[in-house]
């Protein structure tokens, strides 16, 4: 069985667990309608993804 050498330092330690930390996703402007809509997701207020419209946001 494998065994440290040396113990790891609190440094090291708090660097990988960092890497785990959740962060909030991030929010962009849709380039249509400038609302606020996250990225690689169509936008909910007007439906355009990628410069073309995927959903029927207006349509009841």
């Amino acid at each position: 069985m494998g065994v440290p050498k040396r113990k790891t330092s609190k440094m090291r330690l708090r660097t990988r667990k960092a890497a785990n930390r959740w962060q909030a996703p991030k929010a962009g402007k849709c380039p249509q309608c400038g609302a606020t809509a996250r990225a690689h997701i169509a936008c909910p207020s007007c439906g355009y993804y990628k410069d073309r419209q995927v959903l029927d946001v207006g349509a009841p």
